[in-house]
């Protein structure tokens, strides 16, 4: 019971890593608020969990607010934030990407942390407490070919983290981030551009592990992150990616 007591929101939580970390925060004790823009998969999950859902797109302001009001509404208190949310455009080469694709990756991935800050550190400097954990990648760490613009939005991801981290310690608010190196999870075909045996063996040979990141392998990592166990944790870009970055 890492997170007992706890309240937690988490975007994009409705499927993949977000769904794995939503599940075993709960397990853990804590509270959770699933958005997802898919609203009837966010419903499945939190009355899998006992948890609340929300239907937000992460790029909106608007949306954004709401999460915080509504998650304010039910819990008078946010203590953790998960920014898991996240999109990719298709391998190609980068100056082939459209703008309004590359608009859409870097407004999900980015633009979205910053949505949510502006509406949730405010609530959380209050308290004097609070963890953000963002899902970066190991993209944004050692970048694969013709994913360019994707590569760069994690790794935008990463440098906030530290940029947050610094500036909210005084606050008492701890900021890190997750580095997971593909997983089982929908965007899986969108990485590889084709989901074949082929492409697997590929994408796997560059895992020393062999295997992929699994949802509760991010679950895991996410629930000691955003405990007290990590407390004097802050500003970390850690790799759960079986030896990919290595």
């Amino acid at each position: 019971m890492r997170l007992e007591g706890k309240t937690a929101v988490v975007t994009g939580a409705a499927s993949g890593f977000g769904a794995g970390i939503a599940r075993i925060f709960s397990r853990e004790g804590a509270s959770v608020m699933v958005a997802d823009l898919n609203e009837e998969a966010a419903i499945r999950i939190a009355d899998e969990i006992g948890g609340a859902a929300i239907r937000a797109d992460v790029s909106k302001a608007a949306d954004v607010a709401e999460i915080a009001r509504a998650a304010m509404d039910q819990w008078g208190r946010i203590d953790v934030l998960v920014n898991n949310a996240g999109i990719t455009h298709l391998p190609m080469a980068m100056e082939e990407v459209e703008e309004a694709e590359f608009d859409r990756v870097l407004s999900v991935n980015a633009k979205s942390v910053y949505l949510t800050a502006r509406e949730i550190v405010p609530h959380m400097k209050a308290a004097g407490r609070g963890a953000i954990l963002n899902i970066a990648s190991t993209a944004g760490l050692s970048p694969r070919p013709n994913l360019s613009w994707y590569n760069a939005s994690k790794g935008w991801m990463i440098t906030a983290t530290k940029s947050m981290a610094v500036e909210l310690a005084p606050a008492g608010v701890r900021v890190n981030a997750l580095c997971p190196v593909a997983g089982e999870t929908p965007l899986l075909s969108s990485f590889m551009g084709e989901d074949t045996p082929e492409m697997r063996g590929k994408f796997l040979a560059t895992i020393p592990l062999g295997r992929f990141s699994q949802p509760e392998d991010m679950g895991e990592a996410a629930a000691f992150l955003c405990s007290e166990a990590a407390s004097m944790i802050t500003g970390v870009a850690l790799e759960v990616d079986g030896g990919r970055c290595i």
